[in-house]
């Protein structure tokens, strides 16, 4: 599993507008519709399902909500910089200014368990996520999370 296999470069957004949990899984919503051809609503109201079953703010900052959606062959992902830090229920009960939010076909199975700890591994190393929080670049952001799999591979 490989983040360029997942994470597109126009799904990764720097966020100054959003303001709650509800206001990011908008945003969100609105990356799979223009980047992965999901529907908006659909994919708000899944990633709503899923975080009423317990918080997906994993700590330091970070979140990892995630939803299975009908219409995928594959599990895409989404990435947002938020500019100011959200309430997410984290828990550490820190807010949250790193999302990536994982959407995966209703069958996904083991493939979407992979995807989640690729990415969980990679938010855990702090230094990734401090070079993440140092740039408002969505390019750069990209670059920093599909080198950081290489380099840990290394």
């Amino acid at each position: 599993m490989q983040f360029n296999k997942i994470l597109k470069p126009e799904a990764v957004r720097v966020c100054s507008s959003v303001s709650s949990k509800k206001r990011l899984f908008h945003e969100l919503g609105a990356i799979a519709d223009s980047v992965y051809g999901l529907d908006q609503n659909t994919t708000i109201d899944a990633l709503m399902e899923r975080e009423s079953l317990g918080p997906t703010g994993v700590g330091h900052g970070v979140a990892l909500p995630h939803a299975r959606l009908s219409g995928l062959d594959g599990v895409v992902g989404a990435l947002i910089l938020l500019e100011k830090p959200i309430d997410f229920a984290s828990v550490d009960r820190q807010p949250v200014d790193l999302a990536f939010a994982l959407f995966a076909p209703l069958d996904a199975g083991v493939e979407h368990l992979k995807a989640l700890a690729l990415v969980s591994r990679t938010l855990r190393d702090t230094s990734v996520c401090a070079k993440l929080r140092a740039n408002n670049d969505p390019a750069t952001l990209y670059t920093i999370v599909t080198e950081a799999q290489s380099q840990q591979a290394a």
